[in-house]
């Protein structure tokens, strides 16, 4: 271990200890409350372009594996903890946290206090920042990230996705004998499921569900989707501002009624971009496992797991061709919406809950439902 600093755009200076080899690492500094998941939050490609706080006082403690990744590699810029564990200890664990983010070259400080720096982000909203172990002027530091361009108006979707069309067969698998997952059905419905950033878990429900999944690149056009025959299309999470996805818009406008649609996170901006809506920046975001949200269709309350830093005004929105579906109840923001005529819906949530809560799985059931139905 050698010192480390974390600068913030505010003159902030947080002194710690960096873990693996000597780096810096530049982004918006956004934090993430959940307990349990920091691997899927490490291998998420919503994350890219962030430097990540997770609140949990002790990290790495239980490893990392082989099966619990998001993606092929780590999508955060650098790590911000408490304290990192030097022991990995957990039966599903093939090797050490610390030395799965030293190989992708991502830092990771620690002794920070992590407390005092989530209440300064939930008061002021998040921030650029820098983690270096090179530099030891932390006001050069500071400069530094001042420099990085804002969050709002990037376009970091285009660059996360994946460039070349493939399919994917792999389905839900238990993480202990004890899991009730039960076999995936056979694949009957064809999703064409947009990647702006996807995560591996919702291409696992899906084929759960008995969908045969074709991911696409975020650019592939509306046309060379219906060429493939598609019962259905996925529009995925995703990171940076919905804002400069014009192409990708312009694309789900045209398949509104041409063929069932479901988004989630990115997905549901893009959808409310589409549908003429507009979209803002939050002030630092939801990143968690236990948000609360409403289900405003039975009223029922589901706990939900979060990540995204923009979302959809819902009175934007065409109240004639648009019904509210979810509400967040912590903060009142629009977390889903369905078309009132067309077979459209989406939530700002993640239903796959990889990290987090399994009571939304139900919506990938729905989607199956509504490609039965056309």
């Amino acid at each position: 271990m050698t010192d480390a600093i974390l600068a913030l755009e505010d003159g902030s200076v947080f002194e710690g200890l960096s873990l693996g080899a000597k780096a810096e690492c530049y982004g918006e500094v956004v934090f993430n409350t959940a307990i349990t998941g920091y691997q899927e939050i490490f291998t998420d490609p919503s994350y890219s372009g962030q430097i990540v706080i997770l609140t949990n006082p002790q990290i790495g403690n239980y490893g990392i594996n082989g099966e619990d990744s998001e993606s092929a590699r780590p999508y955060i810029e650098g790590l911000v903890v408490r304290e990192f564990s030097t022991i990995a200890s957990n039966w599903r664990s093939s090797g050490h946290a610390g030395d799965f983010l030293a190989r992708a070259s991502i830092p990771v400080i620690s002794e920070i206090d992590t407390r005092l720096l989530v209440r300064r982000l939930r008061s002021s909203g998040v921030m650029r920042g820098v983690i270096s172990s090179i530099e030891s002027d932390g006001q050069k530091l500071v400069e530094k990230a001042r420099q990085i361009p804002s969050m709002s108006g990037l376009d970091l979707a285009t660059g996360v996705s994946t460039k070349h069309r493939y399919e994917w067969t792999a389905g839900v698998e238990a993480c202990s004998p004890s899991e009730p997952v039960g076999p995936a059905r056979e694949p009957r419905l064809h999703v064409v499921a947009y990647d702006f950033g996807i995560k591996k878990n919702i291409l696992r429900r899906l084929v759960h569900v008995g969908c045969r999944v074709t991911v696409v690149p975020s650019l592939t056009s509306w046309e060379d989707v219906l060429e493939l025959k598609p019962d259905g299309v996925f529009l995925s999470n995703g990171p940076g501002d919905p804002e400069p996805l014009v192409e990708q818009t312009a694309n789900v406008r045209r398949l509104i009624g041409r063929v069932p649609i479901f988004g989630i996170c990115l997905g549901q901006q893009v959808l409310g971009l589409a549908l003429g809506g507009k979209t803002y920046k939050l002030k630092f975001g939801h990143r968690g496992v236990n948000h609360p949200v409403l289900n405003l269709t039975n009223r029922r309350v589901e706990i939900t797991s979060h990540n995204h830093g923009f979302a959809v005004d819902p009175d934007s929105l065409k109240q004639s061709e648009v019904e509210i579906t979810h509400v967040n109840l912590n903060d009142q923001t629009l977390e889903g919406f369905r078309h009132r005529r067309e077979p459209v819906f989406c939530v700002q949530y993640h239903p796959e809950a990889s990290p987090g809560p399994h009571d939304s799985h139900y919506l990938f059931e729905e989607f199956v439902k509504l490609m039965q139905k056309e």
